[in-house]
């Protein structure tokens, strides 16, 4: 494939007979996994869903195709992916984990924090997770208070010094 694909789930293991899959999900397009809609494996091979239900922490997805439990063994471990381009739009303020991933955080005082290295989901807000030269990490919260700018195409972030959070805890007293 010639355009970047991003990550939308991991098929973790087989469940039943009938060819159903476990799949990690990775998306958070809560339209991913509709019913005929389609994914394709890293190498290129489409799989178009059948089928979805939540099952605990995971997905159970029936794909077209696989029929029975042999068959789905056979794309246990696969990773699934989507090209960039069938991502849908976001609002304005909103990004995409792969777009993050990369960025250099700094504060307003130039501080480096490092690189975007993964974004956590977490219920209240993401949280960016930067790491510098010297591989000291530095949990940064996807808050607005927080950011100042997201430049996803200059691959740079801007957020407020906050002692104990973006910058060095002051000394008391």
């Amino acid at each position: 494939m010639d355009e970047p694909t991003v990550v939308v789930g991991v098929v973790t293991g087989v469940h039943g007979l009938r060819g159903d899959v476990s799949v990690q999900n990775r998306s958070d397009n809560p339209d991913r996994w509709a019913p005929g809609r389609t994914v394709l494996r890293e190498d290129g091979a489409p799989l178009t869903i059948e089928s979805s239900r939540r099952h605990g922490r995971r997905l159970l997805v029936k794909f077209a195709g696989i029929a029975d439990r042999t068959a789905a063994e056979r794309i246990r471990g696969a990773v699934l992916v989507v090209p960039e381009s069938w991502l849908p739009d976001l609002a304005e303020g909103e990004w995409w984990a792969h777009q993050l991933e990369g960025c250099e955080v700094r504060t307003e005082s130039g501080r480096i924090l490092g690189v975007v290295k993964e974004v956590i989901p977490n219920p209240a807000n993401d949280i960016w997770l930067a790491v510098d030269e010297e591989g000291t990490e530095t949990l940064v919260p996807a808050l607005a208070d927080l950011l100042i700018d997201v430049d996803v195409d200059a691959r740079t972030i801007m957020v407020h010094d906050v002692p104990g959070l973006t910058a060095p805890e002051e000394p008391a007293g």
